[in-house]
């Protein structure tokens, strides 16, 4: 069964029918008490009327109902689904009717800081932060127990299976937790949608609040991500110094500056290669001409 709307009138309608319902049972006791005044009829016989009137009067009272925006009210009659109201305002229903109120504002559920295992078996600790609403009044009233709790146990099953199925981090970040946040959270807001919408609720958002390595391995894993930063540093600068060295080589034959034997242009791409890439500074030492320093003397 999905929602409908329930038969309601406007509720000052209702106002106008109790003043009348009033009025007459004002008229009954009157008349009923002149009558015993008068002896006319007997006593029980004359209070019956206004006594009748005025219990029905009172079951008519309870048919007035006032809806503030973005809330809703499910009408039962003796245990049977008898629709929804979803306009706000002054409304009169049915008084036999059962009345439940529901909210239908964006309300916001926070998830506790989970500790599950990631695609790579490392554990992790995620928690989530989720936008949710009710869409379907009969739904979310008779189908679940109690909606509330149940967006809440569903939200952190599917936040546990989405975290399992992908690796915290790795090279390939467009397929990681850390590396695709938006990613991440589609796939949440899609998960959890699956499992509440048989529960007429409908999830509008979902960020990730917090994600990181469970304390055990924070250490651990700290250091190796430290040690690729290193190696992808350490990469970069070796393309770089190659680049120069086979820039400098080219230049200096090109212009014809220098002759260079085979065993002299490695010596230079040896000399180039460790002022480039290593982390000290370089101290050159030059070697001078034994040769050119006896002819000077």
């Amino acid at each position: 069964m999905e929602e409908r709307s329930a038969l309601t009138v406007s509720g000052w309608i209702g106002v106008i029918v109790v003043l009348v319902l009033a009025a007459l049972e004002w008229h009954l006791w009157r008349h009923a008490v002149l009558s015993v005044a008068s002896g006319a009829v007997p006593g029980p016989l004359s209070f019956a009327p206004p006594l009748l009137l005025g219990a029905i009067l009172l079951l008519a009272l309870k048919g007035f109902v006032i809806l503030q925006p973005n809330t809703a009210a499910v009408l039962t009659f003796f245990g049977k689904y008898a629709g929804s109201v979803r306009e706000d305002g002054f409304h009169y229903y049915n008084p036999l009717c059962r009345l439940q109120k529901l909210s239908l504002r964006i309300q916001n559920l926070a998830t506790p800081t989970l500790k599950v295992n990631d695609a790579n078996g490392n554990p992790i600790e995620i928690g989530a932060v989720i936008a949710w609403q009710v869409s379907d009044t009969f739904r979310a009233m008779f189908e679940v127990e109690a909606y509330s709790e149940y967006i809440r146990v569903q939200s952190e099953s599917a936040l546990r299976q989405v975290a399992g199925s992908h690796p915290y981090d790795g090279p390939n970040r467009n397929a990681t937790l850390r590396g695709n946040v938006q990613g991440t959270a589609k796939e949440l807001i899609e998960t959890i949608e699956q499992h509440v919408e048989p529960a007429g609720l409908r999830v509008l958002d979902a960020r990730l609040a917090h994600l990181a390595y469970a304390p055990e391995i924070a250490m651990a894993m700290l250091r190796q991500q430290q040690a690729q930063q290193v190696v992808a540093a350490r990469q970069t600068i070796v393309a770089g110094a190659v680049g120069m060295v086979e820039i400098a080589l080219s230049q200096l034959e090109s212009r014809k500056l220098v002759q260079l034997s085979n065993d002299q242009r490695a010596q230079l791409v040896t000399n180039l290669m460790t002022v480039l890439v290593g982390e000290n500074e370089a101290q050159p030492v030059l070697q001078m001409s034994t040769g050119s320093a006896a002819s000077a003397a």
